[in-house]
């Protein structure tokens, strides 16, 4: 499966630091086999369609967090401040309400204000979601469930990305290109650049995936000014508009402790 990081945080047990470069590992490994795949071929075609089955699971499935309830309805824009220039994601929850609501409640945190974007691999994608200090990084650590695959991994999509089943923390990627190949790797986009794309495009791709993120995690902006000075990077990310989800029983997901 492909490693692609996601808008939460790294899959962490506490105390164990083998754990956290054993992951490192699983992602690094993800990536590579995805663009092996890529290279294969027909990257460029769309996978087949969800089943209806796979579908429901994104508005009736599993919960996020031991006790968070999810909204699986309405929109929201996100405003990127970034080095290159702004530009702007709008979140579709019906898409992954999983990953919609982690990367809400990242964004409201600022977890993603002056982080680097740490792998930028031309005609594929742009890759950031660590923390440049490694205490914030830390709170945020903990792993969300999957959602289902409902929208292709198209140019300017954002999705989060995963060391395997039910791994997405933090990091995520923004497809450079139409990225099908990923729809059937279980990669389920959360929404869109809808404005300032060139930014995007714009992005400093000179160090690839040299960054060490085993080191960002561990030491931070720290590590990454110092080796990586060029690097471009987020300035801010804000709430910059709303559309209220429905608020009643059959679109917010319920923890497992309130399901039925």
């Amino acid at each position: 499966m492909l490693v692609l990081l996601t808008s939460g945080p790294m899959l962490l047990v506490t105390g164990c630091s083998d754990n956290r470069s054993a992951q490192q590992k699983a992602l690094d490994e993800s990536l590579t086999r995805a663009e092996q795949l890529r290279e294969k071929g027909p990257w460029d075609k769309p996978a087949p369609p969800p089943t209806a089955a796979a579908a429901s699971g994104a508005a009736t499935g599993d919960a996020v967090t031991s006790d968070a309830t999810v909204p699986t309805t309405g929109t929201f824009v996100v405003k990127v401040e970034s080095s290159t220039g702004d530009y702007k994601i709008e979140v579709h929850r019906a898409w992954a309400p999983i990953g919609a609501e982690r990367f809400y409640q990242l964004v409201k945190d600022g977890f993603y204000d002056e982080c680097r974007y740490f792998r930028v691999m031309p005609d594929f994608m742009v890759q950031f979601g660590i923390n440049g200090d490694p205490a914030v990084q830390s709170k945020w650590d903990l792993p969300v469930k999957d959602d289902a695959v409902i929208e292709h991994n198209r140019q300017g999509y954002v999705t989060f990305a995963t060391s395997g089943p039910n791994s997405r923390t933090t990091q995520i990627f923004i497809n450079l290109v139409d990225n099908f190949f990923l729809d059937g790797q279980g990669f389920a986009p959360f929404g869109k650049v809808i404005e300032g794309m060139s930014s995007v495009d714009a992005i400093n791709s000179r160090h690839r995936e040299s960054p060490d993120q085993g080191r960002i995690t561990s030491e931070g902006n720290a590590y990454l000014n110092k080796d990586f000075p060029e690097l471009d990077y987020v300035k801010k990310m804000t709430l910059e508009s709303e559309s209220a989800p429905s608020i009643d029983a059959g679109t917010m997901q319920k923890s497992p402790e309130e399901a039925p």
